[in-house]
């Protein structure tokens, strides 16, 4: 009697093989895609101290909070802004500075040949009031 394998049973292999390799590949992008969200919030986490910075040397206002004093823009730190989005970034920054505090908003970069993943849009935002010492973190459902 021969040993080996029949047909019928190397092509059950294959497609369970097949059938693993698909859903590792999903959480393997859901993985990849939630490392990207935790670079943006890293990202905002520096720009919230450079505007603590600000707060504290302008007598209690972050008026001045713009992209250009938190280091936003061309040059990639802490994070490029909309219009530089760069190869080196998955998210775009901007900023809004108000008396007491800063909001912060990540979007998604689809520049340079990112593909976009999720719903267009995506984002993360932290809206900071030093004030009342409060720090509220969004995000949407891809981060």
């Amino acid at each position: 009697m021969k040993k080996g394998f029949t047909l019928l049973e190397l092509i059950v292999v294959i497609i369970i093989i097949g059938v693993l390799a698909t859903l590792g590949l999903g959480q393997y992008m859901r993985m990849v895609e939630k490392s990207r969200g935790a670079e943006a919030r890293s990202i905002i986490g520096a720009i919230r101290s450079e505007a603590a910075g600000i707060y504290m040397a302008s007598n209690n206002s972050c008026l001045t909070c713009i992209d250009a004093n938190l280091g936003i823009g061309a040059t990639g730190y802490p994070g490029p802004a909309v219009a530089n989005c760069r190869g080196t970034h998955y998210f775009a920054y901007s900023t809004v500075g108000v008396v007491n505090g800063v909001t912060i908003l990540a979007t998604r970069c689809t520049a340079a040949g990112k593909p976009p993943q999720g719903a267009a849009g995506d984002f993360v935002q932290d809206v900071v009031n030093y004030a009342t010492g409060t720090d509220v973190v969004t995000q949407s459902a891809a981060y």
